[in-house]
């Protein structure tokens, strides 16, 4: 038998009224309508290769500049694994994170931020909102 899970209830009440997955989410689009960005929402399917298991991404926010845009509460060992691997086999994407508290650590065990492991990994990262310089830069 499952054990409740009060969190599962606001995960629900989120996407069934918002569509998105989580408050961040909420958040980095309401910004994103504010200022007028066009933008996409979790449309894209990106298919990477997960040692010995074809795996999809789908990114949470793809602006019209080219730029991807993940919004992390939680950024767990998987998440990261997934993001090397899909910066390893898809080096031209722009991914870049807005999360909650980027100087949140990976693990209690660990001193390295999310901060830090996106310094280190070379992705661009924001704490709560997405940088006005992101929605004005353009790819080729």
């Amino acid at each position: 038998m499952r054990s409740f899970n009060p969190n599962w209830r606001r995960f629900n009440r989120t996407r069934q009224q918002t569509g998105k997955r989580s408050d961040l989410e909420v958040q980095v689009a309401s910004q994103l309508d504010r200022l007028g960005v066009k933008y996409e929402y979790e449309k894209r399917k990106i298919y990477f290769v997960k040692p010995s298991k074809a795996r999809k991404y789908t990114p949470d926010f793809e602006l019209t500049n080219g730029v991807i845009i993940e919004a992390k509460g939680l950024f767990d060992t998987s998440d990261r694994q997934k993001h090397l691997l899909i910066k390893e086999q898809h080096p031209q994407l722009d991914i870049r994170f807005v999360f909650s508290n980027p100087n949140q650590r990976i693990s209690k065990q660990s001193r390295t931020t999310y901060a830090m492991w996106c310094e280190k990994n070379g992705f661009l990262y924001a704490r709560g909102f997405v940088p006005k310089e992101w929605l004005e830069q353009h790819h080729a």
